[in-house]
């Protein structure tokens, strides 16, 4: 069963609290979400005709949390939060959001890219399931 998503009004009032916020100009986003056209469709264009109809999510709290700790020490990187699901997902449920904080917009927008690719490709599991 999906847990519930966060509040993004909410991660961003804290961040903007956070003692971090004064070196901090720019935050960004990422929210995957559950989509209805399977992963070798849409990154490798084979169409089997099949529609993702939910998803198994699981992650490596562990990993994930040394990750984020890990982005902290990546350049004028101030600021990181994350949340993500797990159990079964149905399409159009949140997989993950990944918030960053940082000096600059090339610093928080590699960074972002950076930190979401390592979660995706290394600390979870997706199980797309399909009609």
């Amino acid at each position: 069963m999906a847990k519930e998503s966060p509040s993004m009004d909410a991660w961003l009032k804290e961040a903007k609290a956070a003692e971090s916020a004064p070196r901090c100009g720019m935050y960004l986003a990422h929210n995957g979400v559950v989509r209805e056209l399977p992963k070798k469709l849409v990154r490798e264009g084979i169409d089997d005709g099949k529609k993702v109809t939910g998803m198994n999510f699981s992650y490596d709290h562990e990993k994930v949390e040394q990750a984020a700790q890990e982005a902290l020490t990546w350049e004028g990187i101030e600021y990181v939060k994350y949340w993500l699901n797990e159990g079964t997902l149905n399409v159009g449920d949140d997989i993950m959001y990944v918030f960053i904080g940082g000096d600059i917009r090339p610093h928080v927008i590699d960074a972002l890219q950076k930190l979401v690719g390592k979660i995706k490709n290394e600390l979870v599991s997706e199980v797309e399931i399909s009609e």
